[in-house]
């Protein structure tokens, strides 16, 4: 039987991290119309939240060049294995499937089409982020206990180093929200952080 509450054990989160810019990506995990504009067919208020923030690291960024990575779920119109789990959504082509507009994806950047929750299954990510000596990865978007925290597992399985910031990821709710950083910190080991203590540097 379980119980009513569960006491989800504290995370660390660090207050700054030091990342070296030529073997870094940003990854933005869906943030997509369906999933971050209030129109969208699987709209979280939250992952409309964090959009600001997201911006603000992708300005960091770019200014020292380290490389932008978008992440786009992506499914045909009668996808057998996630529509009956959450209806259609993000179907290739749509409004829906677009990037928000706040966070468009500028000349330069990198967009991986997914059609699961894992952006390195099935996609050409991990051989992209080796091809350019990508050893380092900040992890943001929607959702966090799924396709974020799917693909944060898998870049730890291949060992990339991965940080991310808690208030540049978002859930359905605070509970999947907690389960989702207490896997990746105790699990996977990631480095928590805010926005504000990312840093991209030159070396």
């Amino acid at each position: 039987m379980l119980p009513d509450v569960v006491k989800v054990p504290r995370v660390t989160v660090v207050d700054r991290v030091s990342l070296p810019a030529k073997a870094t990506a940003v990854v933005v995990v869906d943030m997509q119309n369906d999933f971050a504009h209030p129109n969208g067919k699987l709209y979280s208020p939250a992952s409309r939240e964090i959009i600001p923030r997201i911006a603000t690291l992708l300005d960091k960024a770019r200014s020292r060049g380290v490389r932008v990575i978008y992440t786009k779920d992506t499914h045909y119109p009668d996808d057998p294995v996630e529509f009956p789990i959450w209806g259609p959504h993000v179907v290739k082509g749509t409004w829906g499937w677009e990037i928000v507009d706040e966070l468009k994806p500028r000349e330069g950047d990198i967009v991986v089409e997914k059609m699961r929750y894992d952006a390195f299954f099935g996609t050409p990510l991990d051989h992209i982020l080796r091809m350019y000596g990508v050893r380092h990865l900040v992890v943001t978007g929607t959702v966090a206990n799924i396709c974020v925290l799917h693909t944060v597992a898998s870049a730890r399985l291949r060992l990339y180093d991965v940080v991310v910031p808690v208030d540049a990821v978002a859930a359905l709710n605070e509970f999947d929200y907690a389960a989702a950083l207490r896997q990746m910190d105790f699990l996977y080991r990631v480095t928590l952080t805010k926005t504000e203590g990312v840093e991209f540097v030159n070396i």
